[in-house]
């Protein structure tokens, strides 16, 4: 492993493999990817979910019948239920977000999906984004599935990101290069 990652990627990295490996061996890997793509939405969305997972003075018995209610109104696996328990009682599930993060990358490059960034000054629609996707799909010889935003503080254009290749194309970034230039000179 590397000595430039942290801690906390590292243990997040190792569980998530360890997750990925026993879904894979069950045959439930869509099942369990399904399964925390709905537990990463409802913490995303819920604050009061996510600070008590990230509360490290919960009680690790009051923390195991959360996760037991979230896993029976998820439809949990059993692996993904017993995933949460173990990380509760290691004191990991404070991890979580990595955990799942790192998982759904590992079950992307199975399938051969890369995952990019798309960020675009106007709202476009659905086949744009797919007409994208393909374009850049043939280029590289892979799946690229995009995480798709709206941000209209770009002016104008487009920004991509694909690992740590960056393309942007916005009006915004063509005026900072120019006040730069403008401030060197």
């Amino acid at each position: 492993m590397s000595t430039n990652k942290s801690f906390s990627t590292e243990t997040s990295e190792r569980y998530s493999r360890a997750l990925f490996e026993v879904a894979n061996e069950a045959k439930e890997l869509e099942n369990i990817e399904n399964n925390l793509k709905n537990f990463q939405s409802l913490f995303n969305t819920s604050e009061e979910i996510k600070n008590f997972i990230k509360d490290p003075t919960q009680s690790i018995e009051d923390q195991k019948k959360v996760a037991v209610v979230i896993a029976e109104k998820l439809i949990f696996t059993k692996n993904l239920k017993n995933f949460f328990l173990l990380l509760i009682e290691k004191r990991r599930i404070f991890f979580i977000s990595k955990i799942i993060d790192s998982f759904l990358k590992l079950c992307l490059s199975k399938r051969g999906e890369i995952q990019a960034s798309l960020i675009s000054s106007k709202k476009l629609t659905q086949t744009e984004i797919d007409e994208i996707s393909n374009d850049f799909s043939k280029l590289l010889g892979s799946k690229i599935k995009f995480d798709y935003k709206l941000d209209e503080k770009l002016i104008a254009g487009l920004k991509l990101q694909l690992g740590s290749y960056m393309i942007d194309t916005s009006i915004k970034n063509k005026l900072k290069k120019y006040e730069k230039i403008m401030l060197e000179d």
